[in-house]
């Protein structure tokens, strides 16, 4: 999985603090979409993603719409060699919008009182993140959601058959820290690993099943799951995932769908889920549904990485302020064979994208189309 390369622009908007509970989605969330083509008022979003897609892979898709209605616009296949158009009830690999999912769980957590924001890590796993420069006690949850623990990412994990959260978090940690905890903002899928663990440890149950009870479940995100280790093949229907090799004007695709172990990156990008029902859950969260609304506060207050106001990343979630007005939120995903990403906004508008290959010439400019793929959807839906 790449490190998040999310937007630039990105905006902090602040809740109202009260109570909320978690309830089913409105009808209006994420109904079936209705297939539309360019003439149909959507020539923009549409030019924008056959230039994200000519970078990425041999399909890609876009479902957006409102709180009225939803539909969705298609370029290239989810499978080569046939004409199989993305569709927005596909299953695919979310890769780190698995991190918002993990990041709700953490805060319901601390709207039941068992977990604190402000909490070193040692707290709740004790002797977890110590020695090579490390100190649970200078290590809050916050620092840990919003990717502020100094702990700098690990992509070389050894290979292994399947991996637990433990056996990722130690080998994450033979990395020294990069910054001191609060100081900067470094993503890191090890902080959601951690997270992962505290989420175990706090339920008494494995994360996959945590997210499946509080988020899954009660959203009735009924083409989501959060797979077991060793659990390696997409149910039907798919879009398949591919790598790709160019040579000059060739363009050669390997199957890789079933070549990611999804336990690699557990808490931080294994679910798998579609873009309708990615939708329905960003809706929910944003609208108040899934936590407290003093906690959507919390995650919808971001660091500034001193490139604008409010720029930056939230607890879990990423903003960002539209051409056309008003500020999506979500995230975005890229892990082996899939580039993705959720956007929502207050009032009602969503764009869930992804194509079927990570595998970019030059992956800034690929996720940069992403987002342009998202905001023109968002801006012909308002």
């Amino acid at each position: 999985m790449a490190r998040n390369l999310h937007r630039r622009r990105l905006a902090a908007v602040v809740g109202a603090v009260f109570a909320a509970v978690l309830v089913l989605p409105s009808p209006a969330q994420a109904r079936p979409a209705q297939p539309q083509s360019a003439a149909d008022g959507h020539a923009a979003t549409q030019a924008a993603l056959n230039a994200f897609q000519a970078v990425t892979g041999p399909g890609a898709g876009v479902y957006a719409g409102d709180s009225t209605g939803s539909w969705n616009l298609t370029v290239g296949t989810g499978q080569t060699g046939t004409n199989r158009p993305v569709q927005p009830t596909d299953h695919f690999r979310a890769g780190s919008q698995t991190k918002t999912f993990t990041a709700a769980v953490v805060m319901q957590l601390i709207d039941e009182g068992k977990v604190s924001l402000t909490a070193p890590i040692e707290r709740y796993l004790p002797g977890v993140v110590d020695g090579n420069g490390y100190d649970g006690n200078t290590i809050t949850v916050r620092h840990l959601l919003q990717h502020t623990s100094g702990i700098p990412d690990s992509p070389n994990i050894r290979p292994q058959p399947t991996y637990t959260h433990a056996e990722l978090v130690r080998q994450g940690l033979e990395n020294p820290p990069v910054a001191a905890p609060g100081s900067k903002l470094v993503y890191s899928n090890v902080n959601y690993e951690i997270l992962g663990m505290l989420i175990e440890k706090v339920t008494k149950a494995q994360v996959g099943e945590a997210i499946t009870t509080r988020i899954i479940g009660p959203l009735g995100l009924n083409r989501t799951f959060y797979p077991v280790p060793g659990i390696r093949a997409l149910p039907d229907p798919y879009v398949r995932g591919y790598r790709v090799l160019r040579i000059g004007p060739a363009v050669f695709w390997t199957d890789v769908t079933s070549d990611f172990e999804p336990s690699q990156f557990g808490s931080a990008g294994a679910v798998v889920s579609t873009e309708q029902d990615l939708t329905t859950f960003y809706q929910a969260l944003v609208g108040g549904r899934v936590v407290s609304q003093a906690s959507l506060a919390e995650m919808k207050t971001f660091w500034d990485q001193g490139q604008g106001p409010g720029t930056g990343y939230g607890l879990g979630l990423t903003a960002d302020p539209l051409p056309c007005g008003g500020v999506a939120m979500g995230h975005n995903g890229i892990v082996n064979g899939y580039m993705s990403l959720t956007m929502v906004t207050a009032d009602g508008r969503h764009a869930s994208v992804m194509s079927n290959s990570a595998a970019a010439l030059n992956r800034t400019a690929s996720v940069m189309k992403m987002y342009k793929v998202a905001e023109a959807a968002l801006c012909e839906t308002s």
